[in-house]
């Protein structure tokens, strides 16, 4: 694996065959609409809260995309709640993708852009969190997050209601994943 140092930052990662490549890169504006289709194709799962797609092209930036064969075919955001915690929202794995392991790629990457970023914390609210507490996070009351209840749960139909769990990981000094770093050169 390899991640390229270049304004927008690559990963690249073999899947199961050789022609078949798979890469992490920020989103741009211009993907506002795959993200959007991608995340209102999986809201019928009920894991996911519907978004916006002119808000998404708006923080296109914060969003990690896995890309295979010219498809997104996997977003995550991390959004600023505070100067101390981010949260991971709209993570979500296509259905023909979802045995490639990039949910963690994706989270793996997302904690590793908080902790250089300068955050203290990393949350998540989800349906599935052992998916989370594999990768370092602990179930924690959502009362701990008065940030998210603040900045979003206060406005969500779900408000006193939610099923979702809060997850939360302690953010170290900056890490780095099993990746090499390399540029590309044009």
């Amino acid at each position: 694996m390899s991640i390229a140092a270049v304004a927008t930052p690559t990963i690249e990662r073999s899947s199961h065959t050789a022609e078949e490549r798979t890469c992490l890169r920020t989103a741009s504006a211009s993907d506002a609409s795959a993200i959007h289709a991608l995340i209102m194709e999986h809201l019928a799962e009920g894991r996911l809260l519907p978004r916006d797609r002119d808000e998404i092209a708006f923080r296109a930036h914060r969003f990690l995309l896995a890309v295979r064969d010219d498809r997104i075919v996997a977003c995550a955001e991390l959004a600023p709640l505070s100067r101390d915690i981010a949260e991971v929202r709209s993570l979500v794995v296509h259905r023909d993708a979802r045995s490639l392991g990039l949910g963690s790629d994706l989270v793996a990457e997302l904690i590793d852009r908080a902790t250089t970023d300068g955050f203290k914390k990393l949350c998540a609210f989800t349906h599935t969190p052992s998916f989370f507490v594999r990768h370092g996070f602990s179930i924690v009351p959502h009362v701990w997050l008065p940030e998210k209840i603040m900045t979003d749960c206060h406005a969500c139909p779900q408000f006193r209601r939610c099923g979702q769990y809060a997850v939360l990981q302690e953010l170290g000094r900056a890490r780095r994943n099993n990746l090499t770093r390399v540029s590309v050169h044009g």
